[in-house]
């Protein structure tokens, strides 16, 4: 069985993260570290004992050949840095969203199709114990026929939110409801609905947003929708998603696996009153993958995804989290931002793939909107600050 060779591009908190899954399977060996930064390099290499170490992204793949290339740096790096990856020829593992905008993401899927090269997004949740054990379930019938799902995330500013937490929510319900057809969407800014000028960069390099609350509802084949919150509230807010089925919900309480913390519950029926029905909510336990060391420091999720990699790289087949299925996250991203910006219903896929809230603008006279702090903190008093609230 092939051993695939890995290196890491970018050693932040996300690269770690993706070293440390890499490190512990069993069928991938983790011979590169590359950041421009020796002190986030050095440490990650120490850690796990790496000792090729690179600040040149070149330099890294021609000297150590790498399968996969992993990519876990902030957004708008993205598109950039894959390009440059899939000159090469090599896979690639990509930190979500794949990219900030559909033109972006569009040319790194053409890329790697021509190049013959495949994509992993990294929506590890997806691949995880717990939506494992959700989709069991699910597919096993035990909710009957599924008809709706709600989701809502953190307590981030919605369009920041959207394109942080959201990516992860919406690519875990197309892998229960299958693609999207279309999205309708609310937006509003300080009490008030969205205008030209609430577009503005989001924090973390995630591209254009706007709308501190949004609500979405998307369509899907066979009737089914789904509900979306991104709000931004006062303190934190766990990220939860619903399944509603003809004959009972499951609730995923925490969408990646936490130790001691609810994960996946069902209940076989499809309306619950506390007091007033006798059906209880049973845990669905987590699956974890064959290849876990019982001393290792990756995250079960993490490695799960390596695992789906690895298997699917084995049968010549793409990720379950592939570039065509990130694609269409971003896809139903930018739909939320065109449908709350112009106030209608947007059809998916798109055939205007530029940036609908940079269009919105332009159509108004207005150009780029001013800079932000990339920081999260920075960036939310800078948002105040141009609200009038400080």
């Amino acid at each position: 069985m092939k051993t695939y060779n890995v290196a890491v591009l970018g050693c932040g908190s996300r690269g770690a993260a993706a070293a440390r899954a890499y490190y512990d399977h069993p069928r991938t060996n983790l011979s590169a570290l590359c950041d421009l930064v020796p002190e986030r390099c050095d440490p990650l290499g120490d850690e796990l004992g790496v000792e090729s170490r690179f600040g040149d992204l070149d330099r890294m793949i021609g000297e150590t050949g790498p399968d996969i290339v992993a990519i876990p740096t902030g957004t708008e790096f993205h598109h950039p840095l894959a390009l440059r990856v899939l000159d090469y020829g090599i896979h690639i593992d990509i930190e979500k969203p794949l990219c900030v905008d559909l033109e972006e993401a569009d040319e790194v899927v053409a890329k790697a199709a021509a190049k013959g090269a495949r994509i992993a997004v990294h929506h590890q949740g997806r691949s995880g114990a717990i939506m494992r054990a959700v989709e069991q379930a699910y597919r096993a019938g035990r909710i009957g026929e599924l008809r709706h799902i709600s989701g809502y995330g953190k307590s981030y500013y919605g369009g920041y939110g959207l394109m942080n937490i959201g990516t992860h929510m919406i690519n875990m319900m197309l892998k229960l409801a299958g693609h999207c057809r279309s999205v309708a969407a609310t937006g509003m800014t300080d009490g008030h609905p969205i205008t030209p000028e609430d577009v503005i960069p989001a924090a973390g390099g995630m591209g254009i947003v706007a709308g501190e609350h949004l609500t979405a509802t998307l369509d899907f084949d066979n009737g089914v929708t789904a509900s979306l919150l991104q709000h931004r509230y006062p303190g934190g807010v766990n990220p939860v998603m619903e399944l509603w089925g003809s004959e009972g919900r499951i609730l995923v309480g925490n969408l990646l696996y936490r130790e001691g913390k609810k994960g996946g519950m069902l209940l076989p029926e499809t309306h619950y009153v506390p007091g007033a029905t006798e059906a209880q909510w049973e845990d669905l336990d987590p699956i974890f993958p064959d290849c876990r060391p019982a001393d290792g420091a990756s995250h079960v999720e993490d490695l799960w995804y390596v695992e789906e990699y690895v298997r699917a790289l084995d049968e010549g087949r793409d990720h379950e989290c592939s570039g065509r299925e990130g694609l269409h996250v971003v896809e139903v991203m930018m739909g939320i931002l065109e449908s709350a910006a112009y106030g209608r219903r947007v059809d998916l896929p798109q055939k205007d793939r530029s940036q609908p809230l940079m269009r919105w603008r332009g159509e108004h006279g207005l150009g780029a909107p001013e800079t932000m702090p990339r920081g999260y903190a920075e960036w939310l008093q800078a948002e105040d600050r141009r609200l009038g609230r400080c």
